[in-house]
């Protein structure tokens, strides 16, 4: 894609897409964006990328996000993969443990990491992009928007503009604030001690939970002898008692840290569970921590805020392209925020477990766990983590194939086997598909099913059609589809699925799905939902025809200003 950066004489510089905030979602958003090709500009205030520790859990999608960002390699190298959490009572009794080794995606679930690394990671991979500009130590003023773009004014009296503009500026984000977006959701507020120490060594690469009503503590081991204490503090102490010199030793002492540990950080965190009222206004768009706050008990905070990333970097990246329309951008609150909220959710129910209340709720999970361990569905489904909301959503860019949400792939990102490459190494199945548009035909007869998908609507996607070998198509995630064709998005979430017998019927499906993009983009969710349903559904079962008029009706009842 040509650049599309144009410096005037009055100071100011063009970009398709302007990020504020360097933290783990702009810049994770500026490389993507940077593989899809599109200009664009970070702007931060700091001069550099965090150096204190925050975020300490990276998940298996987030990891699968890397991937898409050409860094999984370079991260991986930096993380402890695999990591479990073993959850004690307060007599020190192992009760229940969550030690995940299935890997749907691609790669482990559960991996402790830096952030301060992972950020000059992100920062410096941006190198590779000449069409990407970091501008450090620049802060945004204050913006304005009209009907064709956005502008912005800097500190240093420079001007942007921009056609989208994606805030990524934290919590207190300014974007959000001087759009007047309001944060609500749950009451939920805690106050926790974080202790993070360096050379700690450990005698277990999991995360050790104190289930504790008198201390509530979290030790998580991390990458070069680093690890993370977390001590919830009652209502009534003051944070200042907590952070005394000697308070913080006592609570090390009686919490197996390594006596040669070094304490390099402390402070007290307000932990919260709020969304932001709305998403978006117009050419402006919210994400990370700008749009949702998480309790830390799932290590799910940053990872949502990758998810953000990852679900609008594609979608602008096609925008700008051209490729679809500007209707596409309605689809990216409706598909992420009730994810995001259940992960919210989620979160706040393991806090329920490390945190009981007092000593009879305590023992009542205790002794819940202890028995549920002994029916072996019940312990693996804890062990490996199904209790996790896995990622999907049901309205968006996706058309609906009328399976249950238990067994439906569509709307579902999708698994991720390793395959057998082009050089005939085994690799897994993105770095097979590319960075866009990819049909995967699961079937058989794929020989006979490839020529045919080679014209539209799957040319003007520029979708990669490839077909999955018998041992990819093993895995047990499709056995439900053994003779379909998958639309996946780049963001590798399952758009549309049909059998290979009914390929025309499903590239007319595609074709509505793509020109209902081209509406105004002031028809937010409902762009995407007024669709004609007649054409959508010919040849549909009943289920799945009054699933997609539910989704229309609830669509249309949606507005965002443009």
């Amino acid at each position: 894609m040509k650049r599309d950066c144009r410096a005037t004489r009055m100071n100011t510089s063009h970009y398709p897409i302007a990020i504020v905030g360097a933290g783990p979602t702009g810049l994770t958003l500026a490389n993507l964006l940077g593989i899809y090709g599109v200009p664009c500009v970070v702007i931060e205030r700091n001069a550099a990328t965090v150096h204190e520790p925050r975020a300490v859990s990276i998940d298996d999608e987030s990891l699968r996000t890397m991937q898409a960002a050409d860094l999984a390699a370079e991260v991986m190298a930096e993380t402890v993969t695999g990591y479990g959490s073993h959850y004690y009572s307060a007599r020190g009794r192992c009760f229940a443990k969550v030690q995940p080794t299935e890997q749907p995606y691609g790669f482990p679930r559960r991996n402790a990491f830096r952030q301060p690394i992972l950020e000059r990671q992100l920062h410096a991979a941006l190198a590779r992009f000449p069409h990407v500009t970091a501008l450090f130590e620049h802060e945004l003023i204050s913006f304005t928007q009209g009907g064709e773009r956005v502008t912005l004014q800097l500190a240093d009296g420079k001007e942007i503009t921009c056609d989208y503009l994606i805030a990524c500026d934290g919590a207190s984000s300014t974007v959000r604030r001087q759009l007047g977006i309001g944060m609500s959701g749950s009451t939920f507020r805690q106050r926790w001690l974080i202790l993070d120490l360096e050379n700690s060594s450990v005698s277990s690469p999991h995360t050790k939970v104190f289930s504790n009503p008198q201390r509530p503590c979290i030790a998580l081991p991390g990458p070069n002898l680093t690890r993370r204490y977390e001590f919830m503090l009652h209502d009534h102490e003051r944070d200042e008692d907590l952070l005394a010199p000697a308070m913080v030793q006592h609570l090390l002492d009686t919490h197996e840290a390594a006596p040669e540990s070094r304490l390099v950080r402390k402070v007290v965190y307000t932990f919260h569970a709020r969304l932001a009222d709305r998403w978006s206004e117009g050419r402006i768009f919210l994400a990370g921590d700008a749009a949702h706050l998480t309790p830390p008990f799932a290590g799910q905070g940053m990872n949502s805020g990758l998810r953000d990333a990852l679900n609008i970097a594609w979608k602008l990246a096609m925008v700008t392209r051209g490729t679809l329309g500007p209707g596409l951008l309605a689809s990216y609150e409706p598909e992420r925020r009730d994810h995001v909220w259940s992960m919210i959710e989620f979160a706040l129910n393991i806090g329920r477990v490390l945190a009981p209340p007092n000593a009879l709720a305590a023992k009542a999970i205790e002794c819940g766990f202890l028995a549920l361990s002994a029916f072996p569905k019940a312990r693996d489904y804890i062990m490996q983590m199904k209790f996790k909301p896995p990622p999907r959503f049901a309205e968006g860019f996706i058309v609906p194939d009328g399976e249950s949400a238990r067994d439906t792939l569509v709307g579902r990102l999708f698994p991720q086997p390793r395959v057998r490459g082009d050089e005939g190494r085994d690799v897994l199945l993105d770095d097979l598909l590319g960075p866009g548009f990819a049909v995967v035909v699961n079937s058989p007869r794929a020989d006979a099913v490839l020529p045919l998908l080679q014209g539209e609507p799957w040319r003007s996607l520029d979708a990669r059609v490839v077909a999955l070998p018998p041992s990819a198509a093993a895995d047990p995630h499709l056995a439900h589809y053994p003779d379909h064709v998958f639309l996946l998005r780049p963001d590798r979430y399952a758009a549309a699925c049909f059998k290979t017998d009914e390929l025309q019927k499903g590239a007319e499906m595609v074709r509505t799905l793509v020109a209902s993009t081209r509406t105004r983009a002031d028809h937010s969710a409902a762009a995407l939902a007024v669709l004609p349903i007649a054409a959508l559904t010919r040849g549909m079962t009943s289920s799945a025809i009054s699933c997609i008029e539910r989704l229309a009706s609830v669509g249309s009842t949606q507005s965002m200003p443009a």
